[in-house]
């Protein structure tokens, strides 16, 4: 199990209050025998973030050594390239509108059809750039400095977030 083969779907939807909405897509989960991870697209680096997450994720899991006590937030500390759970918490969902990566870990069949009657997914698109006003709440968020986006150039922003997910096993 070091390495779980997950569905992610983009999606957009409103949360009027987290408990409610997390309640019936645990329900959905529980039914199909999977874990559903919501991640809030606006704090994260694109698709590869997610997948990122999710990798190190199973892999502290599987290796018996994980933060969390679900491997739901398990992932959503290793988004954050943080321990702080309170902090992780506030890369999933929120109240209001939502632009949001959906992981169904492992896949399973009909979840997505289940799924639709809480959230609209969206188009597949290709790895979105990261504007100007992304880049400095992503660098906030992560610490990134512009002495290292001078260095590695602006092109390379993403991988000094992915590096911010990978540097959580350095720290554990």
């Amino acid at each position: 199990m070091a390495e779980m083969a997950c569905d992610i779907y983009p999606a957009v939807f409103t949360v009027d209050e987290n408990v409610r909405f997390l309640r019936k897509v645990r329900r959905i989960a529980e039914e199909h025998r999977t874990h559903i991870i919501l991640f809030d697209a606006d704090r994260l680096a694109g698709r590869a973030h997610v997948e990122a997450a999710l990798r190190h994720a199973w892999r502290s899991w599987a290796g018996g050594e994980p933060i969390a006590n679900s491997i739901e937030m398990e992932a959503l500390l290793y988004a954050a390239g943080t321990r702080q759970c309170q902090v992780a918490a506030s890369f999933g969902v929120h109240p209001g509108e939502n632009r949001s990566y959906i992981a169904v870990c492992p896949s399973a069949p009909g979840v997505r059809d289940r799924l639709a009657g809480l959230v609209t997914f969206v188009g597949e698109e290709r790895e979105e750039a990261i504007g100007p006003a992304k880049r400095a709440r992503l660098a906030d968020l992560f610490g990134i400095t512009p002495e290292e986006v001078a260095v590695v150039g602006e092109e390379r922003f993403r991988d000094l977030v992915l590096e911010r997910v990978a540097l959580l096993d350095v720290y554990r």
